[in-house]
């Protein structure tokens, strides 16, 4: 079983502890789980749980004045997420990070493919998604390259071999030194999702 890393801030946990009084239920927690946990579509969700909703292996921390519980299966995926407030003239906003929902901790002796994954989902995509992109891999070469393929409002974009060169190679390359470089293989010229 590995350690539960999480963190909740202090504003995360006043915040949750108002929304936990207004339900007006004894006893009343929250959990957090990852539906989905080691894939693309991998989120990070808070529920209420009401007394009698918790698991048995959950793992349970005691929060500013409420108990949080983390499901067992997802323990690995929430590794370093971090739960935070912050107050904004709408009225503020609970933002949850999780770097390792899609995929667990990977080290340096993970496969290349899991690898550049990890750098795809956590350092590139972030970035592409304001323009409702993202790139995925679709293989390394013998020569050390990697074939990606960008969808989304990516794919037709004229800006995509800037964002190649500039963004995603650079990044993948810093983190992954063995990388000789990416290469893509989107059609562009198919503009029916691009972004302008």
């Amino acid at each position: 079983m590995s350690e539960l890393n999480v963190t909740i801030t202090e504003s995360a946990q006043e915040y949750l502890r108002e929304l936990l009084e207004k339900q007006d239920c004894e006893g009343i927690a929250v959990r957090m789980f990852v539906s989905n946990p080691g894939t693309p579509n991998a989120e990070t969700c808070i529920a209420y749980c009401r007394p009698g909703e918790e698991q048995e292996d959950d793992v349970v921390m005691e929060m500013n004045g409420f108990k949080a519980y983390f499901e067992a299966r997802s323990v690995p995926y929430l590794d370093e997420a971090r739960v935070d407030y912050s107050a904004d003239k709408m009225g503020g906003q609970l933002t949850i990070r999780a770097p390792n929902s899609r995929m667990p901790k990977i080290t340096d002796d993970s496969p290349i493919e899991d690898r550049i994954n990890y750098v795809l989902y956590n350092d590139v995509n972030p970035g592409l998604a304001a323009h409702g992109g993202q790139v995925s891999l679709v293989e390394v070469t013998e020569d050390m390259f990697a074939v990606l393929r960008f969808g989304g409002g990516c794919q037709g974009c004229g800006m995509v071999d800037m964002t190649l060169k500039e963004g995603v190679e650079k990044t993948l390359k810093e983190k992954i030194p063995e990388l000789a470089g990416v290469r893509d293989i989107t059609d562009h010229s198919d503009k029916s999702q691009a972004y302008y």
